[in-house]
């Protein structure tokens, strides 16, 4: 299985080796979504940035949390619970590795679901399936970040 995205970027300005560029590309997807992405003003500073685009890190995130929700709905599927929504406020923790170089320490997912149905789960159900969600996912298996779930209730 292969998953494609095309990253394209052009120069648009004459200043490319004062480094005076914008950094602003698209990531068009193989189902043919196109997003509009730059540095994080964090690390570039506008205007070669542009803090309304998405920027790696926070896709990094977003992907992460993405594959923990889909698996977890699958795991709620499977023990008979209906969920009405989910909502999950990740954050993502850079700090700098041995070496001094930055990298996604750190990411902890706040999910919270609203249920519905005869039978809602209890924490434990819950947290059991938010553990095999994180076990499952593909995208957490896949990296050395730290991922922790602090599951959000009322």
């Amino acid at each position: 299985m292969s998953h494609l995205a095309i990253i394209q970027w052009n120069r648009t300005g004459p200043d490319f080796l004062e480094r005076r560029y914008s950094r602003e590309h698209t990531w068009t997807f193989d189902g043919g979504a196109v997003v509009s992405a730059s540095p994080s003003p964090c690390v570039v500073p506008v205007p070669w940035a542009n803090p309304e685009f998405i920027d790696p890190e926070e896709a990094y995130v977003a992907s992460v949390s993405s594959c923990h929700m889909l698996w977890f709905l699958h795991m709620a599927v499977d023990a008979g619970f209906i969920a009405d929504s989910y909502k999950d406020e990740a954050v993502g923790i850079m700090t700098k590795n041995e070496e001094g170089i930055p990298w996604m320490s750190r990411i902890t997912l706040h999910p919270r679901v609203i249920w519905s149905g005869e039978r809602t789960p209890t924490a434990l159900e819950e947290e059991n399936m938010h553990h095999e969600a994180h076990r499952r996912c593909f995208i957490a298996a896949s990296i050395k970040t730290q991922v922790s779930v602090e599951i959000s209730r009322d």
